[in-house]
This record gives C-alpha cells, sequence and structure tokens, in this order.
C-alpha cells in the first residue's frame, strides 16, 4: 500500500479492510506495520496510524528488518576468511548508498555518492560484520552447552577420520570463533569450557557488537 502522506495511507488501507472483510479476511495489526520510506533524515515521524479500532506501527529500519534477516539466514554457521568479510561490506554499502541516495556537493554543487564515513554516520544500527560475529558467538555458546547427546555439540567436537587434502587447511568455523574470541580480549583456548558460564559469554557477545570493523 502506497502513499504520498499519513492520510492516503489512512483511506487506501481503510478501503483495503473494508474489501477483505467481503471475501472473510481480516488484518492482523500485530503483524502489519507501515513504514516512511525517505532520504531526509530529519523527517518527522507519525508513531502509530490508527484505522477504526486497529492501530499499525511504524517499522524504522528497511535494512535491518526487511534486507539483513534474508542475507544473515543462517549466518551462525557460517566459516568467513578476510576476503569474504571485505565483500559482505562492500554489499551492505551498496544497499546503504541505494537506501540514502546521493548527496549534493557544497562546493560544486553536483550529487555525488556517499561517502563510507558518511554511511556509517547516517546508519545507526549493528553493521552487517558486527552482526554476524555477534550471532556466530552466541550460537557457539549455545552448542557449547548442549551436552555429548546432541548432534550439533557431537559435530563441534568430533574429529573426522581419514587423511586431510595436501595444502593450507582450510578455515573451519572454530577457527572463526577463535579469532573472534582474541579480538574481544580471550585468547580461545579451551573456549568450550569457558561458555558454560552463561554470564561471561554474553559479555564477549556484547563485546563482538562493539567491535572495531575497519
Amino acid at each position: 500500500m502506497l502513499g504520498e502522506n499519513p492520510q492516503t495511507i489512512r483511506e487506501n488501507t481503510g478501503i483495503l479492510l473494508e474489501a477483505s472483510k467481503e471475501i472473510g479476511l481480516e488484518a492482523n495489526p500485530e503483524n502489519t506495520k507501515y513504514m516512511i520510506m525517505s532520504r531526509d533524515q530529519n523527517i518527522v515521524r507519525n508513531g502509530n496510524i490508527k484505522i477504526g479500532n486497529l492501530s499499525f506501527e511504524e517499522m524504522e529500519k528497511f535494512n535491518s528488518n526487511i534486507i539483513l534477516p534474508v542475507v544473515l539466514y543462517g549466518c551462525e554457521t557460517w566459516t568467513l576468511t578476510l576476503r569474504e568479510e571485505h565483500r559482505l561490506r562492500v554489499f551492505e554499502n551498496k544497499v546503504l548508498r541505494k537506501i540514502f541516495g546521493a548527496k549534493r556537493d557544497e562546493v560544486t554543487g553536483e550529487w555525488r555518492k556517499l561517502h563510507n564515513a558518511e554511511l556509517h554516520a547516517l546508519y545507526s544500527s549493528l553493521d552487517i560484520i558486527r552482526n554476524i560475529k555477534s550471532r556466530r558467538l552466541r550460537w557457539a555458546g549455545y552448542v557449547a552447552c548442549m551436552g555429548e547427546s546432541r548432534n550439533g555439540y557431537r559435530v563441534l567436537v568430533g574429529r573426522p577420520e581419514g587423511e586431510r587434502p595436501l595444502g593450507r587447511p582450510i578455515c573451519r568455523w572454530e577457527d572463526n570463533i577463535k579469532m573472534d574470541l582474541r579480538k574481544v580480549g580471550y585468547d580461545g583456548r579451551d573456549w568450550i569450557n569457558h561458555a558454560q558460564d552463561r554470564d561471561r559469554w554474553r559479555a564477549y557477545v556484547r563485546a563482538a557488537m562493539n567491535l572495531r570493523v575497519p
């Protein structure tokens, strides 16, 4: 449902609700939200939109509520190299440039793309890499506490049989966990036993959210 202002949205949504009732459909206000799309960062928010007895909440973040859940599905189990992390950052910046649009240069008056620093200043939510690292650490804590009867734990601590192929070993999921832990101040050794302290592990997850990502 599209509209240039809240009044248009109310009118169009009211027509849709009435037409839906005729065929036995009803809107669920808990699962129905609206969104304001504007490049103006100082735009005034309208709060909830009320139509009859229904109240619809505003969805504030397009990227974090729609795009990231799709992109990061299952990211807790990902194994990423530095090159792949860089490609994800490039993707996120490209999406944010589409959302925020161009910026007029104060000197030349010409429109230009936003620089990375300007994007990060506009986008206050967790960036994609910190999001992945914090989710991966949180999931690692869950797996470490599962116990030997769970398949997830057996896969984590198990050792595959056979010979490893020649060449440099590939980066493993556990290697990513150890690297993330080193970045938040823990050396990563014996992290499975360390994860049994849930309060301390939550502190590591929160620290991963505040990591400085180049």
